[in-house]
């Protein structure tokens, strides 16, 4: 379909230590992929170049073909790059749909002084934005918890409002960092169909940074693997399974050890 993501030859350095070394990979339209590796391998910093909250060393970001190296976030987020976070940054004392509202409201503008007034478009954008912000509280089954302050959400529960949060910015690549932290089985598995189902519905692109192996193999067809910021394998499930690099390094034995 075409390559909405390139990344070639992404390098970052922070001080003398290098966090990605050479990455590059593509992302193209309507993909599901993967983005795989034990702990420090560099997984979020890849995140963090994507979206400008680091600058790169050296090499280039593309989306949709534009050269994207170097751009501010709000001005990536509006080009259609949205994510969620390792760290959940939501207003916990605001409700679930306050929440949402928040993101939703750049795509429905009005004035300083309609908002201050309650007049003009005000009370019609108004509408729009709680109405949009509630259908996605349906779509990650938060509906019921729309008035609810966020902090005092169940774990799993705060993950959801995030992505629906990111859902919110209309984008076309999603980018999630590690949703399943902190899950336990029931709620990851909930979590894997709740992530094909925006995938399918929302017509997204996905990109997903998950250290749950069991749940990138299960939904992803593409995977990348990375360890010490390089890539070290890159393909389909059977592929990655079988790699001997993988099976080192991230899930900690060698070839010999997991045919024993």
């Amino acid at each position: 379909m075409g390559a909405l993501l390139e990344v070639r030859g992404m390098n970052k350095f922070f001080g003398g230590v290098q966090a990605v070394a050479d990455m590059g990979f593509t992302l193209e339209k309507g993909e599901l992929m993967g983005l795989i590796g034990p702990n420090g391998a560099g997984k979020t910093t890849i995140f963090n170049l994507i979206t400008g909250v680091y600058p790169l060393s050296s090499g280039s970001v593309f989306f949709r073909g534009e050269d994207i190296t170097g751009g501010k976030t709000y001005d990536i987020v509006k080009k259609g790059i949205a994510r969620t976070f390792q760290n959940l940054r939501l207003f916990g004392a605001s409700t679930v749909l306050e929440n949402v509202m928040t993101a939703c409201q750049q795509h429905y503008p009005y004035s300083f002084l309609e908002a201050i007034s309650h007049l003009g478009r005000w009370k019609s954008q108004e509408k729009n934005i709680r109405n949009k912000s509630m259908e996605l509280l349906e779509r990650v089954d938060l509906a019921r918890e729309a008035h609810r302050a966020a902090g005092t959400l169940p774990y799993g529960h705060q993950r959801r409002l995030e992505i629906a949060r990111a859902l919110a910015l209309q984008p076309e690549l999603l980018l999630l960092d590690e949703p399943a932290a902190g899950m336990n089985p029931d709620e990851v598995m909930n979590l894997n169909e709740l992530i094909q189902k925006i995938h399918s519905d929302f017509q997204l692109t996905i990109l997903v940074i998950e250290h749950h192996m069991e749940l990138v193999m299960e939904i992803c067809p593409h995977i990348l693997c990375m360890n010490f910021g390089a890539k070290i394998a890159e393909g389909d499930p059977d592929h990655i399974q079988g790699h001997r690099e993988v099976l080192k390094a991230y899930l900690g034995e060698d070839e010999e050890e997991a045919s024993a």
